[in-house]
């Protein structure tokens, strides 16, 4: 496949489940965002929020959300996260943001702690029934501040085993291929592209800011995976045969 273009018009706002962010300040932010560039697309990952919030977000000019299930388990969704968090919660949020409009997204950590075969089994049936216009997978990776620090990373193998299959199954689906791949292998963000991922995602905060938001261990942000490295990425994909497109890259 040559000469296939992978979507960069869009900026991806990332926040988590954090609380210290405060809405008005997203709102504040997506607004003045798509004032100064409305031919972008803006996604969110904000994590989960009231149905009027998410409206809020996007009458203001959001028109996408990533927000990963991460499993579809409940018993896995449990060990993964704190007691007041609940699957029931996060898939009602999911179907809100479809409801409201979003070209939505959702996706899982591969080989997150607890995770078996059957988990991944179940994650694919549910993403085949949701059909979202996104969905985000990458290895997992450990992080020193959390419960699960002294667990092994996720196989990059089954990751690119996994992106194939969704665009196998979803031919038009927005497929990132991960900063989490190219920080555990040299040439990871390539194999992404390579085994079916179509868009990238440079790092455009200023670089004294990158290490106050690591969400894993060691993660790649310098290079080819930053705003200051466009010309380092391009290479890289040409040598794989792919171009960047300067499109929205919309579903």
């Amino acid at each position: 496949m040559k000469d296939i273009p992978l979507g960069f018009r869009t900026f991806v706002l990332q926040g988590g489940e954090t609380s210290s962010v405060k809405d008005d300040f997203i709102l504040e932010t997506v607004t003045a965002i798509h004032r100064e560039f409305p031919d972008c697309a803006i996604t969110l990952s904000l994590g989960e929020k009231s149905r009027e919030t998410y409206e809020h977000f996007f009458r203001a000019g959001a028109n996408r959300y990533l927000l990963r299930h991460e499993t579809h388990n409940e018993e896995h969704y449990h060990h993964l996260h704190p007691d007041k968090m609940s699957i029931r919660q996060r898939l009602q949020c999911l179907a809100w943001l479809k409801e409201i409009g979003y070209q939505t997204g959702t996706g899982i950590m591969v080989g997150s702690p607890g995770q078996n075969t059957d988990h991944l089994v179940e994650d694919l049936l549910f993403i085949e029934q949701f059909h979202p216009e996104m969905i985000g997978i990458g290895p997992f990776i450990p992080h020193h501040d959390t419960p699960f620090a002294a667990c092994p990373p996720g196989s990059i193998e089954m990751t690119l085993k996994l992106l194939s299959i969704f665009r196998l199954m979803h031919p038009k689906v927005l497929l990132p291929s991960t900063t989490a791949l190219a920080t555990l292998a040299p040439d990871g963000r390539e194999r992404g592209i390579l085994a079916g991922a179509n868009v990238v995602m440079p790092n455009l905060s200023p670089p004294e800011q990158r290490n106050k938001y690591s969400l894993y261990d060691n993660k790649a942000s310098l290079g080819a995976e930053a705003a200051e490295g466009l010309q380092q990425l391009e290479e890289k994909l040409t040598v794989i045969g792919y171009r960047i497109s300067k499109e929205r890259g919309d579903y």
